[in-house]
């Protein structure tokens, strides 16, 4: 005869360095495991972190900075998670980095207070490298300047194909050394990661999946009922005129004035990206958990030697560059219109090569307001 033991409860230790609250614009949900069957996976689930602050593309303050890093915490201690997803809310983006309002407003010209707010950010990126669960990024639209750092940091990247991704450092006052100089060249090659950092061009996410920055692309325009590809991106294989391979380039001409009237007449349906992370986060159930562990800590070391190595540099710099370029980039982002977001890079140019000192006359003579119209390239 057996005897049938039940195993007396166990009393965890708590590890959190802080009582869970909710942080404005910021969510933390717990969300169930599904199998490809629909059958749920009793006991687990997966942590849900989305940036909630659509009016303004996701972009993160200060305090939805600290949200992110108590929410990768949080997740990393949770003994049923099986995983984190990373997202945005809405379908225009997962995030366009810093809120330039904050930048604009409080952090320009004030040097120590940015260095001060770029520990939070660093921190944020480390939080998300030393995550103890894997963490998905659903790209759900544009993932660009810091939203693109901070999904890079991710393990998986899982995007709709409307998506776009890039940086807008250097046309905006800065330089994207919050985890893009460190990250990029190891996902897409010296020379390709160059392009992005320099000349800020948005790639499509197929262009984004060939060169390497995506595990996996789904739809999301519904037209007449049915998925179809993004008709902004080329899709298909074809050769240009010097021979070159191209794929998940922009359209352009009267190519593009065709897709937007399709891209118009659609609708935006996220169901297939949640189709998508589901099914990931379901393979991810389905393996030894300590050796996912492992495994991932063993693969982010490659992103680890770069980041680790430059982040305080970076930090530094980034805090001093708010006294002079950042000041004006940032300034001319938040206070210029739709049409004309950025500072005259000809004239800046022009005078400090005349010998203009940094200061507050040169600042306003570059911005937006200064000359009424738009005369850059």
């Amino acid at each position: 005869m057996t005897t049938k033991t039940t195993a007396a409860p166990v009393t965890w230790m708590d590890h959190d360095l802080t009582p869970a609250k909710p942080i404005q614009g910021v969510l933390y949900e717990e969300l169930p495991v599904v199998g490809p069957n629909g059958a749920r996976a009793e006991g687990l689930h997966q942590v849900r972190i989305t940036l909630d602050n659509p009016k303004q593309f996701n972009s993160y303050t200060t305090d939805m900075v600290k949200g992110v890093i108590l929410g990768m915490r949080r997740a990393s201690n949770d003994r049923a998670c099986v995983a984190v997803v990373f997202t945005g809310a809405g379908n225009k983006a997962f995030c366009t980095g810093g809120n330039t309002a904050q930048y604009a407003e409080y952090y320009a010209g004030r040097p120590e207070e940015y260095r001060q707010y770029m520990r939070l950010f660093n921190d944020m990126v480390s939080a998300i490298l030393a995550c103890d669960k894997p963490v998905i990024c659903r790209v759900n639209g544009m993932r660009i300047a810091g939203g693109q750092e901070i999904g890079m940091a991710c393990d998986f990247s899982v995007a709709q194909d409307l998506a776009n991704f890039g940086q807008a450092g250097p046309r905006h006052g800065s330089a994207p050394d919050g985890g893009s100089t460190d990250f990029l060249p190891l996902f897409v090659g010296i020379e390709a990661a160059m392009q992005s950092c320099t000349l800020c061009e948005p790639w499509s996410a197929h262009k984004a999946l060939r060169l390497g920055l995506l595990t996996r692309l789904v739809p999301a325009l519904k037209v007449d009922g049915r998925f179809v590809p993004n008709p902004m991106a080329i899709t298909e294989r074809w050769t240009d005129e010097f021979g070159r391979i191209v794929h998940g380039e922009f359209k352009e001409g009267a190519e593009r004035d065709a897709a937007k009237k399709l891209l118009a007449k659609g609708e935006v349906d996220l169901s297939l990206l949640d189709a998508a992370v589901d099914e990931l986060v379901w393979k991810l159930a389905n393996t030894m958990p300590g050796c996912i562990s492992k495994t991932i800590e063993s693969v982010r070391k490659h992103k680890l030697a770069h980041w680790d190595k430059n982040k305080e540099t970076n930090r530094a710099w980034l805090g001093l560059n708010m006294m002079t370029e950042g000041r004006a980039g940032f300034r001319a982002f938040h206070e210029g219109t739709k049409e004309c977001r950025e500072a005259d890079f000809l004239l800046l140019r022009r005078r400090l090569a005349e010998g203009t000192p940094w200061g507050d006359e040169l600042t306003e003579s570059v911005l937006p307001a200064a000359r009424g119209t738009c005369t850059n390239g």
